[in-house]
């Protein structure tokens, strides 16, 4: 037992780049990171240019990300490194914590949202998140956000839309979909491409939770990712 204790004591902390323009910011947020032994900020970057420069070099497990950059966006952060290395964790850390930039940081690829007005310990417990779960996504706002924008027409789900996120939430697949509806599996997954569409969503895992937030799914059990 004392042996199990002493390998999970030395697992090593979470390696964390920090990209602001703002040195203040980049100090505060350094500054709480090194309160938590898990984590360990190897590098703070103050652009997109220099962001990717020493991603390359330190290969953090998570970046943390301003929204706003001299030389560009986080978002083109979040790209760039999800093409090349997807399993790394990407928080967006901004003051415009508005729905289109909930639902822009969720669509590149982000794995968590945080408003630069939460206390400095959700950031450090979004790169967390972020470094075991790089491809969810985490935003204490998106369940307002998606009542929001399931609101408008176009975005609300047909009742045969309907129909289909029930049975993806029991995990079955486009064929299973199409046999039980009687439908052909293509037109299957056109439905199961809307609803992604609709939701914000790029994986059926994220669908599922939107939908629960959303009050479209009463209960679910999701099987499948």
């Amino acid at each position: 037992m004392t042996q199990t204790n002493d390998l999970a004591g030395s697992a090593a902390p979470t390696r964390v780049l920090l990209v602001d323009d703002h040195e203040l910011i980049r100090h505060g947020l350094a500054t709480a990171f090194s309160l938590d032994p898990q984590t360990e900020v190897v590098a703070q970057s103050a652009s997109v240019t220099q962001a990717l420069e020493d991603f390359a070099r330190e290969q953090p497990q998570v970046v943390v990300t301003d929204l706003q950059l001299p030389d560009g966006t986080g978002l083109d952060i979040v790209r760039a490194v999800r093409r090349g290395a997807p399993q790394t964790g990407i928080v967006v850390l901004t003051m415009h914590s508005g729905d289109e930039q909930i639902f822009a940081a969720m669509e590149a690829g982000a794995s968590a949202f945080v408003g630069k007005d939460a206390p400095s310990t959700e950031v450090v417990k979004a790169a967390k998140h972020a470094a075991v779960s790089p491809r969810t996504f985490m935003c204490a706002g998106l369940s307002a956000a998606m009542i929001r924008r399931m609101s408008g027409e176009t975005n609300r789900l047909s009742d045969r839309e309907q129909e289909v996120l029930v049975l993806l939430a029991d995990g079955l697949g486009a064929g299973q979909i199409a046999s039980t509806l009687f439908m052909s599996e293509s037109t299957a997954k056109s439905h199961i491409t809307r609803i992604y569409q609709k939701l914000g969503a790029t994986n059926r895992a994220q669908a599922l939770v939107t939908a629960m937030r959303s009050g479209l799914l009463s209960s679910m059990n999701p099987t499948a990712q």
